[in-house]
């Protein structure tokens, strides 16, 4: 790694706001979790927080349709899928201050009022929603943690929604000290096919709408198909007003791991650390180890098929962390990892097999509700019996449990007490303190547990130790009453919480590959250190496909 001249100085933060505009999806969570891991890279402490402008207190009772995937942070928080982004680039975790939606700005702001914090004021939008919004802004870079904070402002500018986070941004510009923020605003430049030319209308437009807020970017990121050449860069850069060398162009990129050393090509990472005048990092930053595990990613030695099972693969942002798990345990085994999408609904008894044939290794995902259970328990059952390799998660745990005790225990009418509460043979159950819990948002079990491992387990051998720590989020829970009587069967119950006894990891020891756990593995899958189960099923479905 490159010498450093001297530490950066543990004063107060620098800010990074990153705005978009256009349309959605144009990628401002990547953006930002790429010029934190170049930062990073230089030796800067650095964290990356989500404002998000819905009215929801948290994505925790979003339907995944809506909003892809929720990520769960190790303290419990129901977060934006973005925050996986940031864990998966950087390596650290995040928590609930990372996240922070207008709800919950609201509910906060709502509760003072009522406390009588505000001396009978009137309560408005300015200042007490923005001063609100300032305070959360401003948070992470107190604590002496960082050296830069970037801020990821979600939806378009111009939506009415976003006004208060545009005008907060705006208040804390002014009153911080020029060099210690900066705005990034990530625009389009789409290509005209008829005209067969790049069109920078829409940006000049979006940054038209910005400025009118109150908002001068300093730098724009341009996402475009097409390169820019340099006279549209600088037409760009004269009716925005901003420096030609701020004008940073993103093209699409084959995978969103390739975008760091793409911003890093564009100089998005030199053009902040001046602005900043940010001080004490490496003149280069270090990515050989992002370059190799790139090398890995794009060169494969082996390749494996994995059936995703689950009730919303219609919608890849709903099992994100899952997708990108296999992605890094794909490069850890230099293999292509290609994902079949399976949807439970369909699965039957009778269909099972071709709908699975061809596939080196199956994966029930979690989820919630009884719809496509009874396909997940038909595509447990084929590959138990097949010994294809089988990976559980959450729900994809519960689905073995109740398959198991259905096909090999003999009890035919067991289930999960979610899908019947009536069942005689309840081998999944609500756990004891969830059964009063009537508020939905935030009350599951949520968050990071000990989990010890049995000695010789697959578990502990893929982890290569006995005691570990991974994210919850659920209400049912294996039933314990029937703990001798799974053991006694054949099913191995390898992993246990120290403190309740709670069983968190199942396995079967005479099949290939037949692993399941309670927990969410893949939302502690990062690019330098990809999940040890993920990698390890990965290298079972190679394996199978050996023969």
């Amino acid at each position: 790694m490159p010498e450093r001249s001297n530490p950066p100085s543990a004063s107060a933060a620098k800010y990074i706001f990153v705005t978009g505009g256009v349309t959605s999806s144009l990628g401002k969570g990547i953006i930002s979790a790429s010029l934190a891991k170049l930062l990073q890279a230089r030796g800067f402490r650095v964290t990356i927080q989500k404002f998000d402008p819905y009215i929801n207190i948290d994505p925790g009772t979003l339907n995944p349709y809506e909003h892809g995937e929720c990520y769960v942070t190790d303290d419990g928080a129901e977060t934006d899928l973005d925050l996986g982004h940031y864990e998966r680039f950087l390596n650290t975790p995040t928590s609930q201050a990372n996240n922070v939606t207008t709800g919950r700005i609201y509910d906060h702001v709502i509760r003072r009022e009522r406390e009588g914090a505000f001396l009978g004021k009137t309560v408005q939008v300015v200042p007490h929603i923005t001063d609100e919004i300032k305070r959360r802004m401003l948070l992470l870079g107190q604590n002496g943690q960082f050296d830069v904070v970037i801020t990821e402002i979600g939806g378009c500018i111009g939506d009415i929604e976003s006004l208060p986070f545009v005008e907060a941004v705006r208040q804390l510009r002014w009153e911080l000290p020029d060099a210690d923020s900066l705005v990034i605003h990530l625009t389009l430049v789409p290509y005209l096919k008829a005209a067969g030319e790049l069109k920078t209308k829409p940006t000049q437009h979006s940054v038209r709408d910005l400025r009118e807020a109150g908002l001068q970017p300093d730098i724009l990121v341009c996402r475009t198909e097409h390169p820019i050449p340099l006279e549209m860069r600088r037409k760009i850069a004269l009716f925005c007003n901003v420096k030609i060398n701020s004008v940073i162009e993103s093209l699409d990129a084959d995978s969103i791991y390739s975008v760091p050393l793409l911003m890093r090509k564009e100089g998005l990472d030199e053009r902040v650390i001046k602005r900043l005048k940010l001080t004490g990092g490496t003149v280069q930053p270090d990515l050989e180890a992002w370059k190799d595990f790139l090398g890995k990613l794009k060169n494969p030695t082996e390749e494996v098929t994995i059936a995703l099972v689950g009730k919303y693969v219609e919608l890849p942002d709903a099992y994100k962390s899952i997708n990108e798990a296999f992605v890094h345990a794909g490069a850890q085994n230099e293999c292509k990892v290609t994902l079949r999408s399976v949807q439970s609904d369909n699965i039957t008894p009778e269909n099972v097999a071709s709908l699975l044939h061809g596939c080196d290794g199956v994966l029930v995902a979690p989820g919630f509700g009884e719809r496509g259970f009874e396909g997940k328990i038909a595509a447990v059952r084929y590959v138990r019996e097949n010994n294809i390799p089988f990976f559980g998660i959450c729900l994809g745990m519960q689905v073995a449990v109740v398959e198991y005790a259905r096909n090999v225990l003999g009890l035919l009418d067991a289930n999960s007490t979610e899908m019947d509460a009536l069942t005689p043979n309840p081998v999944v159950a609500m756990m004891e303190e969830q059964k009063n819990i009537t508020l939905k948002g935030g009350t599951m079990r949520l968050g990071a547990y000990g989990c010890d491992l049995r000695r010789g387990s697959k578990a502990a051998k893929a982890y290569a130790k006995n005691h570990i720590s991974e994210r919850h989020r659920h209400r049912y829970e294996f039933n314990n009453d029937y703990l001798a009587r799974f053991e006694e069967g054949g099913m191995q119950m390898t992993g246990t919480n120290p403190e309740t006894g709670l069983v968190e990891v199942i396995e079967l020891p005479n099949h290939p590959w037949f692993v399941a756990g309670q927990f969410h593995p893949e939302l502690k899958s990062t690019v330098e250190q990809p999940h040890p189960l993920f990698v390890r099923f990965v290298r079972a479905a190679i394996q199978h496909r050996k023969g």
